[in-house]
């Protein structure tokens, strides 16, 4: 289903994650071998709010590392792509940090088709009316999807001749896939894409377990009370009985890897029922529930990725402590 006005234009493609979703979901990852929980669903009403809290905390060093290079290297980013360009964003979200390179590339053409995606239709339209009482030279096609399904339809869209892609993958997402799944998803996205097209993607860099530690596990506890808000979202919607006092957030890096893997891990032998499940779930003292990976790159890595989906590494931008890039990825 879609919605048009004079310059917005959303394509319905997908159902938020429901309850359902989320029932089915919770019964699968608490019943395994191994106790895992999906980190797409950190994200209700307060887990949003408590990452909010995350990107301002002093040792949460990416949110800040990445509007560093934003504010001084957009207009470069802009201008690596010869335009005009079209503006396709994977994983749009507010679209905050979106501005500088909207800024920039406006300031280099007379108009911009923005394309924005992401699972919230609520979130993206949203941001997509404040973007456009902002800028009146932008025009938007919003899809409210998953990336792989908003990705099938843009190729099935007809080609625009005359203008340039730029697509964008901010953020620290792509750190989220394992390396099979980022392959497939880089795949999938050079599939929209022409030859003078190019992938901006934000990737954290390795570095010190000293840095990286505090950044996933604060001294003031938010990122804990983040992570353990998934037992709590478990509580209020699906009528689990869990003690949060009885489990314990943890991050580790694990280094051989070149990842931070996030767990919860029960503090007792205990037995924890989910009313509407109907599921009683037994935990050893030290067992845990796998809920993140975070994974770390170095540039040799960033350019294997690339050149292994069809694209080139053409040119990095990082922060003035190094921690975190941007990289173009040019189609091959």
């Amino acid at each position: 289903m879609s919605e048009i006005s004079d310059r917005l234009t959303i394509h319905r493609l997908a159902h938020t994650l429901g309850a359902d979703s989320f029932a089915d979901d919770v019964r699968a990852g608490l019943t395994g071998k191994r106790k895992s929980l999906a980190p797409k669903y950190f994200y209700d009403d307060l887990g949003s709010q408590l990452f909010v809290a995350i990107c301002r905390l002093p040792e949460y060093y990416l949110t800040r590392a990445e509007s560093e290079i934003l504010r001084n290297h957009s207009e470069e980013i802009a201008a690596s792509i010869r335009g005009p360009v079209r503006l396709i964003e994977l994983g749009s979200g507010s679209a905050e940090k979106t501005r500088y390179l909207i800024d920039a590339l406006l300031a280099r053409q007379g108009a911009l088709h923005y394309k924005p995606v992401d699972i919230s239709p609520v979130s993206i339209e949203q941001s997509s009316r404040e973007l456009l009482k902002t800028y009146p030279r932008l025009r938007i096609t919003a899809y409210a999807a998953d990336y792989f399904t908003a990705l099938r339809a843009m190729t099935e869209e007809p080609v625009v001749r005359d203008e340039r892609a730029m697509a964008l993958f901010l953020g620290s997402n792509i750190g989220n896939f394992e390396m099979d799944e980022a392959r497939a998803f880089l795949r999938a996205v050079r599939r929209v894409l022409d030859r003078g097209d190019g992938l901006l993607v934000g990737a954290d860099l390795k570095k010190s377990s000293d840095v990286l530690l505090p950044a996933y596990d604060d001294p003031l506890g938010v990122t804990a009370a983040f992570n353990l808000n998934l037992l709590a979202r478990i509580n209020r919607e699906l009528g689990g009985e869990f003690d949060l006092k009885k489990f314990q957030h943890r991050a580790i890096y694990n280094e051989s890897e070149g990842r931070i893997e996030i767990y919860i891990t029960s503090l007792a032998c205990q037995t924890v029922a989910i009313r509407s499940l109907d599921v009683e779930i037994h935990f050893e003292e030290g067992e845990t529930i796998h809920t993140e990976n975070s994974y770390k790159y170095d540039p040799d890595q960033l350019a294997a990725l690339a050149r292994e989906t069809g694209f080139a590494l053409e040119r990095t931008w990082m922060d003035s402590q190094r921690r975190f890039s941007f990289n173009l990825l040019a189609v091959r």
